[in-house]
């Protein structure tokens, strides 16, 4: 049996965490952390999945997800000790960057434990990750395709698993891990407790993934794509074409104020064509895409995160999971593709009921696919101009109450609308007013 919890029903009187009556050692990390006041998504999940429930939870991005199955499941492992059981429980996510992230709050979570935890993704070394599992790692946070892999040459490394989690389970499906999703639960115990997190239920795919790794599940939806979102002011920018659109970009990187940013692109090509011309007019900025190696990459996070850089040109590899503080700017030089991942971008400024501005550049051709996404999500954008930087673009013309298009083509008249037209030729124009002469009868002879 299922039950819907809806976002009017979630509103409750904050509390804090002591209330969960957790194990001390997690009471003291949360404490040491500054976390203080759990959030409406940790609030409904943590009780639910303390009593081992199989839950599916929908919570936008920037929620408290990440906390809200770490605490119960890390205090389940806790007062439930078994170290020769091997990997008790195993964190799915789409992306590396997300993985490491979750890996580091795990570990801050089980300081002052015996309770260990391993990280397998892509770009690392196989050998030790296959180590990890052999050594009865507790705590596995990966990405499935690594997982995948070791499997194939390690049998029932999950024969005793107590909790499966499958974060961002839309963004899983997105990128083509659904197959690889349901290899893996297949190898699990049976008798496992399930937690599937998802940013929207929107997505086709995450019903259907939750009947198939869920049996009996309770769904506790605290939000839709649709929901406003208070704390990011969305702004639209016109744009003539892609040369003016790199001189408004770094208008804005010039003259907002703003702790770190990130701008989105649609392509890694676009990412990498960007960051040279910011960086000769003194912008700190610096690429991530998914091509880059992950010794790369993590070198790149490293710099955004401690502040070295503070503009981050990205693919939509950042648009999940990605929680540093101090994002309070968001640039999509282009119009992302589709309205959830227009939500997914912005959803990385405004976390923690901090504020953040969006602004999304747009030209002609991007019109109606901006159009769409605020149909999508049923908002209507702030449109912005910056007049230093004023362009030709002013978005489609309006039409007259006639059906024309203001400043459009004259309408071409139809054949049917045409005066038939009368050919004069110029000897009957000489004849006009001379009286003919007679034919001549002719007979046969």
């Amino acid at each position: 049996m299922t039950e819907t919890i809806s976002p009017a029903t979630t509103e409750r009187s904050l509390t804090d965490f002591s209330s969960f009556n957790l194990h001390s050692a997690l009471e003291q990390a949360l404490v040491h952390n500054g976390f203080e006041t759990p959030t409406p998504v940790q609030q409904r999940t943590i009780p639910a999945s303390l009593t081992r429930q199989n839950l599916l939870v929908s919570a936008k991005t920037g929620s408290g997800k990440t906390l809200a199955f770490l605490l119960p499941t890390l205090h389940h492992l806790l007062v439930n000790p078994n170290y020769y059981a091997g990997t008790r429980a195993l964190v799915l996510v789409p992306t590396r960057e997300l993985a490491q992230q979750i890996f580091l709050q795990c570990q801050q979570l089980l300081e002052g434990t015996s309770l260990k935890a391993g990280l397998i993704i892509g770009g690392e070394d196989f050998k030790k990750q296959q180590n990890l599992l052999r050594k009865n790692t507790p705590v596995v946070i990966a990405t499935p395709g690594r997982v995948l892999e070791l499997l194939t040459l390690d049998t029932a490394p999950f024969e005793n698993l107590d909790t499966l989690i499958l974060d961002e389970a839309d963004r899983m499906l997105d990128m083509g891990f659904s197959e690889d999703v349901l290899t893996i639960a297949k190898q699990c115990n049976e008798n496992r407790q399930t937690l599937l997190f998802s940013a929207t239920l929107t997505h086709a795919g995450v019903l259907k993934m939750a009947d198939k790794v869920l049996k009996k599940y309770e769904l506790i939806a605290l939000n839709t794509l649709r929901d406003e979102l208070p704390n990011i002011q969305q702004q639209i920018v016109l744009a003539d074409d892609n040369a003016h659109k790199q001189q408004l970009l770094a208008w804005l990187l010039e003259n907002e104020t703003f702790e770190k940013a990130l701008v989105f692109s649609n392509s890694r090509l676009q990412a990498d064509a960007l960051c040279d011309p910011l960086r000769a007019k003194g912008v700190r900025a610096i690429v991530l895409h998914g091509e880059m190696d992950q010794k790369e990459r993590q070198r790149v996070m490293r710099l955004f995160r401690d502040g070295v850089v503070n503009v981050l040109i990205a693919t939509d590899l950042a648009a999940r999971g990605l929680d540093i503080k101090g994002i309070n700017l968001v640039i999509n030089f282009e119009v992302p593709r589709n309205g959830i991942n227009y939500i997914h971008r912005i959803g990385r400024t405004g976390r923690s009921d901090e504020t953040g501005l969006t602004i999304t550049l747009v030209k002609h051709t991007e019109w109606n696919l901006m159009a769409g996404i605020e149909r999508f999500l049923r908002q209507s954008f702030i449109r912005r101009n910056i007049k230093e930087l004023a362009g030709k673009f002013q978005g489609p013309k309006k039409l007259k109450a006639s059906g024309k298009t203001v400043g459009g083509k004259k309408k071409t008249e139809t054949k049917k609308d045409k005066p038939e037209k009368v050919k004069v030729r110029h000897r009957d124009q000489k004849n006009i007013g001379k009286r003919r002469a007679p034919k001549e009868k002719v007979t046969a002879e």
